[in-house]
């Protein structure tokens, strides 16, 4: 079944909105967790990963898949992580190919501090953009209903 061009024309109007809406919450997220924590969003979200995990830890391919990063960035990421003494890379003691990102404990502190800025960041990003913009409120409240 094919797409009448009016509705692939909202469906393009709409991404082109949630887009726009992620690049400007990224932005404050970023500059916020920077500027008060000393982290970047990425390191923010892969220490929450790490927290979260069983163990404390994931294998660098699952953690670059659920960041949306390739293995080199989050290769960096953790080398980052590591010289700021939040985590470590570990290889797996049964396949030697399986490398680890484990999280310590000042990872978790630090991931600790920054989520209530996060949060906080990202709540207030999200009122401001549906400031004085209906069909962005709209969205916005549609989409918390359906994760309550």
């Amino acid at each position: 079944m094919r797409m009448s061009t009016r509705s692939s024309t909202v469906d393009a109007l709409l991404w082109e909105r949630l887009a726009a809406l992620h690049v400007q919450v990224e932005n404050r997220l970023g500059t916020a967790l920077q500027r008060r924590h000393g982290l970047g969003l990425s390191e923010y979200r892969a220490l929450g990963l790490l927290a979260e995990a069983s163990d404390g830890e994931l294998r660098m391919q699952e953690l670059a898949t659920r960041l949306g990063l390739n293995q080199s960035s989050v290769t960096r990421l953790v080398g980052r992580l590591d010289a700021a003494e939040f985590a470590f890379r570990d290889l797996c003691p049964d396949d030697r190919r399986g490398v680890y990102a484990v999280i310590k404990e000042a990872g978790r502190a630090r991931w600790a501090e920054a989520r209530r800025t996060y949060e906080e960041t990202l709540g207030a990003a999200l009122d401001e953009a549906a400031e004085g913009a209906p069909e962005t409120a709209a969205l916005l409240a549609a989409m918390r209903e359906a994760v309550r």
